[in-house]
């Protein structure tokens, strides 16, 4: 377990790295620059840094590190709990960009940065983690650099299917995004790590932000099937969710084409009759009432 707990520590490091930084950032730079650039870059270089770890220790710790995929998967859910308490409202997943963009809670200069910063933040993130796999601190480290020059695709099955499953995936991640919105931090975010967890376990990746620091490199697929697995997919994917959330996409259009705006509950004829009824005999009563009585 000396292995497992090297990557720990890692993980650690990388979090109290990136806090520092979006602490110093945030009393350097003005709001504007810090949420859309320092923010947005701290929060997907810790992501990023932690998923390739993760992802070293589930494709080599059962059988290098002797841990099943149960230490991998509490590993991930604490890791998000963490994430999501340590972003101070950083995404670091270019679909809730967009999905903001859409909403028109952002603005295109704004998004544009917010994805550029991630972009950033995702390289960063693969410079220092094969930084720190090069020293070879663990076996674990050593086996992934023998293996990495002959990686294999990550997508493990046809592509229409992986991009489908990509697709349900980023559904069901923004239904729940969209539904915890307003919620309290203290339940959103262990809902959302969750869920994350949940979608890992049951799918390839779950979010765009776990996707996106897939090895495009590795042989067995084209560019162009990365494209629509990982991006294309969860795209779909959130553009759906948004669209029945809402009933319709506020940057694209504003008639809404799934909920009416009437109420739900109908009154009957009947009882707006009755009601009418009642209120002009109470004032009928009340009008007899006010007739002062003459005196005696």
């Amino acid at each position: 377990m000396a292995g497992l707990n090297v990557s720990i520590a890692f993980f650690s490091l990388i979090v109290g790295v990136c806090q520092a930084l979006r602490w110093i950032s945030k009393r350097l730079l003005p709001p504007g620059a810090y949420s859309c650039l320092a923010r947005e870059l701290a929060g997907s270089l810790q992501l990023c840094a932690s998923c390739l770890e993760l992802r070293m220790l589930v494709e080599i710790g059962p059988w290098g590190g002797g841990f099943g995929p149960d230490v991998v998967l509490t590993l991930l859910f604490l890791l998000f709990v963490v994430h999501g308490a340590s972003f101070d409202g950083a995404s670091a997943n270019p679909t809730v960009s967009l999905q903001e963009f859409l909403l028109l809670e952002s603005d295109l200069a704004a998004t544009a940065a917010k994805l550029l910063a991630q972009a950033a933040g995702t390289g960063v993130g693969w410079a220092v983690t094969k930084l720190y796999w090069s020293w070879e601190l663990t076996q674990l480290h050593l086996i992934q650099n023998l293996i990495a020059s002959e990686c294999s695709s990550s997508i493990r099955a046809s592509v229409h299917h992986a991009a489908f499953a990509e697709c349900t995936c980023s559904f069901l991640f923004h239904l729940v995004l969209h539904k915890l919105h307003q919620s309290r931090p203290m339940y959103r975010v262990p809902a959302l790590a969750a869920t994350v967890t949940f979608l890992t376990y049951t799918a390839a990746f779950g979010t765009t932000s776990l996707a996106a620091r897939a090895p495009f490199h590795c042989s067995g697929s084209s560019v162009w099937d990365y494209i629509q697995v990982y991006w294309l997919g969860p795209l779909a994917g959130m553009l759906a969710a948004l669209l029945l959330f809402q009933g319709n996409i506020p940057r694209l259009f504003q008639k809404n084409l799934l909920y009416s705006q009437k109420s739900k509950y109908k009154i009957p004829k009947a009882r707006v009759a009755a009601h009418v009824e009642g209120d002009e005999a109470q004032r009928k009563r009340k009008g007899k009432k006010s007739i002062p009585e003459p005196c005696a």
